[in-house]
């Protein structure tokens, strides 16, 4: 064993923080997307839409 005593309470918080850490990294590579990532789809569906707008037919 070990000459110290070991302060279980800090030890359960020291899990609950691993724990959080751990599924927090696993819902940023879910769902996290970058800035950039974040601008380029705004982007292309800004293209897409003036693409459609072009080609909208009135009716008159």
């Amino acid at each position: 064993m070990s000459d110290r005593p070991v302060n279980l309470n800090r030890v359960r918080k020291a899990k609950a923080r691993a724990e959080k850490k751990t599924r927090a990294d696993a819902n940023a590579t879910r769902f996290g997307r970058t800035k950039a990532q974040k601008a380029e789809e705004e982007t292309a569906a800004a293209r897409a839409r003036a693409h459609l707008d072009a080609h909208r037919r009135e009716d008159e």
